[in-house]
């Protein structure tokens, strides 16, 4: 080929003193022509009917093919293997050109190879993240591994290439490097590690709500990478957490919530211990109109009552008030009203620990917690739930002749002033 654009040229009135450059000049020219056509085509023709194709198709694996640009590298192989090809051909082999021209070739197209590699490689994460139920497998960290052992791999090649010797003769020098290459990716190790425990142990998963205090992350899990874990927080920042401190530092994982479908509800109400009392035979009888008492002062009655005479059956009487008796307080008549009330709710899950316990009395009065678990996950509607709860208990409270501790406010003054 290399004859006919000398012959042409010589025809055209070049001369040759010239020729020999100009027939090098115009072999490029064509050369880089040919590769830039074949591109075009590829890039503009072929890719945007594969693009249709698959637009329009139900799967949804060939879409990740488009998103991370598989094609499109794939495309730009093309015009590199017509010029390492074609070079030969038309160029004097042994002419500085063609060597300079087939060296750029084979670079560029191993490093584009690994480009393409590296873009399959997302491919496989993106379907395995949507179709993996459970994503117990670290694929992040393992792409990221295969990735960074591909770019060494492919750096190597390319040194052999630019220097014209065996990829062999390279990698016997790394064996005199290994200290330092343990040094430079001391981090990558770790994190590694860090990921084959956390996914044997199962500890973490994308998508889990995760809490690290130390950090300040509390949201769900993003990524979890070679070296990164990628934190999404409630206000919508974003925490990246060192993926060995996964294992080095204790979390709080609230996955088996999720699973169980159910979110516990755990606070306290203050009671006055000044309001603490003994109920009276008239505030009994009040009580018993609350359906949710009915059952429990009828069976307390009957307790007392045997209790003060002997027998399975009797009325409360004045005699109850006695310091020897046993009788029936305030405090014990809303705790039971609590329990109640929280068991026939439809938003508490019965199934579940569900109770109301006295804490220690502190300097602001008794604690009563309430224990339980509301039958839902969402956010939104747990605080619904919780706070629905709240806002029955402090408004029936006084119907007891409780009160509900609070520091004094400016009101409180004015009333007593």
């Amino acid at each position: 080929m290399n004859e006919l654009i000398s012959i042409w040229l010589s025809e055209q009135g070049i001369s040759s003193k010239y020729l020999a450059s100009s027939a090098t000049a115009v072999g490029i020219g064509m050369i880089l022509l040919i590769s830039s056509l074949s591109y075009y085509i590829a890039k503009h023709q072929v890719l945007g009917l594969m693009n249709k194709i698959i637009i329009n198709s139900k799967n949804t694996w060939d879409d990740a093919l488009m998103e991370h640009g598989v094609l499109s590298r794939m495309a730009l192989l093309l015009p590199l293997v017509l010029m390492l090809f074609l070079t030969p051909l038309i160029l004097e082999t042994t002419s500085i050109a063609s060597t300079l021209l087939i060296l750029l070739s084979k670079v560029l197209l191993t490093f584009q190879i690994s480009r393409c590699i590296s873009a399959l490689l997302n491919v496989s994460r993106s379907i395995y993240k949507e179709s993996a139920k459970q994503r117990f497998l670290p694929l992040s960290a393992i792409i990221q591994i295969i990735k960074l052992a591909l770019y060494l791999v492919t750096s190597i090649i390319i040194i052999s290439l630019i220097i014209d010797r065996s990829p062999v003769y390279l990698l016997s020098g790394l064996g005199a490097l290994t200290a330092v290459l343990l040094l430079v990716f001391q981090d990558t190790i770790k994190g590694l590690v860090a990921s084959i425990q956390i996914s044997a142990n199962r500890m973490v998963v994308a998508g889990d709500w995760v809490e690290l205090p130390k950090y300040g992350a509390d949201g769900d899990v993003l990524e979890i990478g070679l070296s990164t874990v990628k934190i999404e927080n409630f206000d919508k920042t974003i925490t990246t957490v060192p993926t060995y401190a996964l294992i080095s530092d204790s979390f709080k994982n609230w996955r088996n919530m999720y699973h169980t479908g159910a979110r516990r509800i755990k606070r306290t109400v203050i009671i006055d211990i000044a309001s603490i009392d003994f109920c009276s035979a008239e505030k009994i009888n009040q009580l018993t109109n609350a359906y949710l008492l009915q059952d429990y002062l009828s069976d307390k009655k009957q307790e007392l009552a045997q209790s003060e005479h002997g027998h399975n059956s009797g009325e409360i009487t004045q005699s109850f008030t006695s310091l020897n008796s046993r009788q029936l307080t305030n405090i014990g008549t809303f705790r039971a009203y609590i329990t109640k009330y929280l068991q026939q709710n439809s938003h508490i899950r019965n199934d579940l620990t569900c109770m109301v316990r006295q804490l220690t009395a502190t300097q602001t009065g008794l604690p009563l917690e309430i224990y339980c678990f509301a039958n839902t996950t969402d956010w939104l509607a747990y605080e619904t739930i919780q706070a629905d709860i709240f806002d029955h208990l402090f408004a029936i409270a006084p119907q007891f002749d409780l009160r509900v501790f609070q520091h004094p406010s400016g009101h409180d003054w004015q009333q007593n002033s």
